[in-house]
C-alpha cells in the first residue's frame, strides 16, 4: 500500500485550516488514509488504498481536505495558457517507448518543502503507475535552463525533441555527477544508471530528449544536470516517457493539479509525432496535458439500495459535489445522475466507484446497520469453520499464524522458487495474470503459498531464531473447466526456520496436524524443484495427492538471503476434510 509523507505545517497551509495533528488524523481516517507513524522528521505517515493515486502529495492529500470541509465543490479544472512549446517525437525513437507528454508550468514560488513534496510525488508515481519506472518516468526541469528550438522566425514557439541515441552517442552530464557519459556510461558508470540499466539495455537506440544545446534527459534513467530544479527554479518543463499514452497523461495530470495548487499556472503543450503510424489513438498531433472530465452515470436507486439510506435527489448532488465530482440528474421512472469526473481520478472507473464517494461523503460511520429482509439466519460457512479448526491446531503446533496478500509476482512465484510456469508440481500452475497491474510486484495470484511465507522469511532475517511460520489463505491458477476458467483453492502451508531444521521436523509437525483430523497421512518420496532431491516427499491423505514436504533447496534458501536450514510443507485444506 503506498504510504506518503506529509507535514503539518504543510497541511495546515494548504488546507486553510489550524486544526491539530490529531484532528487532522481523525479527518484523513474518515477518507481511509490511516496513520502509519512519523518519519524522523516528524512528518506523519499516511498509509492509502492504491487506487487514490492522486493522494501521493501533501497536495492531493490537502485537497481531498478541503472537499471533506466544504471548502471546495464540484470538479475543478486548473486554467492552461495556450502551448509556446512543442515536443516534436523523432522516427528513431525507440518503438519500445514511444509514447511521450509534458506540460510547461510557470509562477511557481517553490520552497524546500515544495520541493521535497514534489520529489516525493514523482517517486510515489513512478513506483505506481509507472511500474518502478517500466510503463511511465517523469523528467522535470528548469525551463530556464533548456533552450528550445525555434519552430518559426515570424509566430516564434520553441521546440524540443524526443529521439532516438546510440549507446555510445552524445555525452552529457547526468544528475549527481561532474563527468560527461554517453548514454551506455551512465548505464555502466553511475548508481541510478546502473539501478536502472535493465529498463533500455536492450535497446538498439535509447530514449532522449534534446534542446538546442544537446541531450539533456535520458528517460526512464536520469535528467542532465544543466536542468536540475531547485528552489530557485520559478518555471519548469515536466515531460514524461513511456508504453502507455493513457498512463503517462494521467501521472502528468496528478503533476500538474499538485503544482496548481501551490499557486503555478499550467501552460500547454503540442507533441507532434513525425511517424504518425506510431503515434497514440488520439492522433499525431497532441495538445497536453489532457485535463479532459470523463463522464459516467449511475442510478438513484443503486445508491440507495448500495448504502441502505433514503436519499433525495439535490442531497446526492451535494454529496457529489463534496467529493469533488459535479451531477446533473434527470427526473422519470429512476432519477439517473450524469457525473463528471476530474482528470487526476484514475481510480474511477465504475458507478460503484461513485457511490463509494457518496457514501464516503455522507459518512460510513453515519450508516446505520439494518437487518437484511431475509428469514434466514446467518452462520459461518463450513469452510470457514474447517480454516478456524486448522488454524487452532497450527499455532498449537507453534506455528505463528499469517495472513499473506494473495497477489505476487511472477519473479517470486516461480524464477526465486526454482519453479517454472507449466511445471508438473505443486506451484507450477498457469498463472492467472493481471491484464493492468499498478506495481511488478503484484502481477498474478499466487499458485501456491511457501513463496509468500519464504518472503516473510527474508524480511526477517534480523529477527531472533526459530521462526516457525503457518499461513492458510487462497490460490489460483487457470482452468478451462472452471465457468470463470480460475480455478481457486486454500491451501495450508507452513515453514521451520532454525539452525537444525530438517525434513523429520517439517512432517512430524504434518502427521500431528493430521491426526488432529482423523486423516491417514503417507508420504513417498517425490522430486520438486524447490527442495532438496531426497529430502522431499509427496503429501497424500486418505489416499489422495494433496501437496508436497521438504526440505528447501540450497539455491532458494540463497536467493532469499537466508542462512540457516528451512523446512516446509503445503498441501490443500480439503484433504482435511
Amino acid at each position: 500500500m503506498p504510504v506518503v509523507d506529509v507535514s503539518l505545517e504543510e497541511l495546515q497551509r494548504l488546507t486553510g485550516e489550524e486544526k491539530s495533528e490529531e484532528e487532522f488524523r481523525a479527518d484523513l481516517f474518515a477518507l481511509g488514509l490511516e496513520y502509519e507513524g512519523e518519519t524522523e522528521e516528524g512528518k506523519m505517515q499516511l498509509e492509502f488504498g492504491p487506487d487514490r493515486l492522486d493522494r501521493l502529495s501533501v497536495e492531493g492529500v490537502a485537497r481531498s481536505l478541503r472537499y471533506q470541509y466544504g471548502s471546495d465543490r464540484g470538479v475543478a479544472v486548473p486554467k492552461t495558457n495556450d502551448a509556446d512549446w512543442t515536443i516534436e517525437v523523432d522516427s528513431s525513437v525507440p518503438e519500445e517507448r514511444p509514447y511521450v507528454t509534458g506540460a510547461i508550468v510557470r509562477g511557481l514560488d517553490l520552497d524546500e518543502a515544495g520541493l521535497e513534496s514534489l520529489i516525493q510525488l514523482q517517486e510515489k508515481l513512478h513506483a505506481t503507475m509507472g511500474r518502478k519506472r517500466a510503463k511511465g518516468a517523469i523528467g522535470i526541469h528548469d525551463l530556464a535552463m533548456v533552450k528550445g528550438e525555434v519552430l518559426n522566425e515570424e509566430t516564434g514557439g520553441n521546440s524540443i525533441t524526443y529521439r532516438g541515441v546510440a549507446p555510445d552517442g552524445d555525452r552529457f552530464v547526468a544528475l549527481d555527477s561532474d563527468a560527461e557519459l554517453t548514454p551506455g556510461e551512465v548505464l555502466e558508470q553511475h548508481p541510478t544508471g546502473r539501478k536502472y540499466a535493465d529498463l533500455v539495455s536492450e535497446y538498439d537506440r535509447y530514449p532522449a530528449i534534446y534542446d538546442e544545446l544537446g541531450l539533456f534527459s535520458f528517460p526512464p534513467v536520469i535528467n542532465g544536470r544543466r536542468t536540475e530544479v531547485d528552489t530557485d527554479s520559478r518555471e519548469l518543463l515536466v515531460e514524461l516517457t513511456g508504453t502507455d499514452q493513457w498512463t503517462i497523461d494521467r501521472m502528468c495530470t496528478i503533476i500538474c493539479y499538485a503544482l496548481s495548487a501551490r499557486g503555478a499556472t499550467i501552460e500547454e503543450v503540442e507533441v507532434e509525432y513525425e511517424d504518425a503510424s506510431r503515434a497514440p489513438d488520439d492522433g499525431a498531433s497532441l495538445v497536453r496535458p489532457d485535463l479532459s472530465v470523463d463522464r459516467k452515470t449511475v442510478s438513484h436507486d443503486r445508491i440507495e439500495s448500495m448504502l441502505g439510506v433514503d436519499l433525495d435527489a439535490d442531497e446526492v448532488v451535494d454529496l457529489f459535489e463534496r467529493s469533488g465530482l459535479d451531477a446533473t440528474y434527470t427526473l422519470g421512472d429512476d432519477v439517473e445522475y450524469e457525473v463528471e469526473i476530474p482528470p487526476y481520478r484514475v481510480d474511477v472507473l465504475h458507478p460503484l466507484d461513485l457511490i463509494d464517494d457518496v457514501g464516503r461523503a455522507y459518512g460510513f460511520n453515519d450508516l446505520e446497520p439494518k437487518y437484511p429482509d431475509v428469514s434466514t439466519v446467518g452462520g459461518r460457512h463450513e469452510r470457514s469453520r474447517l480454516e478456524n479448526v486448522a488454524r487452532t491446531s497450527l499455532v498449537g503446533l507453534g506455528f505463528e499464524d499469517l495472513l499473506n496478500f494473495h497477489m505476487i509476482s511472477e519473479e517470486e512465484n516461480y524464477d526465486r522458487m526454482r519453479l517454472a510456469e507449466g511445471d508438473d508440481a505443486l506451484g507450477g500452475g498457469e498463472a492467472v495474470t493481471i491484464t493492468e497491474p499498478y506495481s511488478e510486484d503484484y502481477t498474478m495470484l499466487r499458485t501456491w503459498a511457501l513463496p509468500s511465507l519464504l518472503m516473510v522469511l527474508e524480511n526477517n532475517t534480523h529477527r531472533s531464531y526459530p521462526q516457525d511460520l503457518a499461513e492458510i489463505g487462497l490460490v489460483a491458477n487457470e482452468d478451462e473447466a472452471e465457468s470463470t476458467h480460475v480455478h481457486e483453492s486454500r491451501h495450508v502451508a507452513g515453514v521451520l526456520a532454525r539452525h537444525d531444521a530438517t525434513y523429520e521436523d517439517a512432517k512430524a509437525r504434518l502427521s500431528a496436524l493430521c491426526r488432529d483430523f482423523d486423516a491417514d497421512l503417507d508420504t513417498p518420496a517425490t522430486d520438486h524443484p524447490s527442495f532438496i532431491p531426497g529430502r522431499a516427499a509427496e503429501i497424500v491423505v486418505d489416499g489422495e495427492s494433496v501437496g508436497v514436504v521438504g526440505e528447501f533447496h540450497p539455491e532458494v534458501l540463497v536467493e532469499h538471503d537466508l542462512e540457516l536450514p528451512v523446512a516446509g510443507f503445503e498441501f490443500e485444506l480439503d484433504a482435511l476434510r
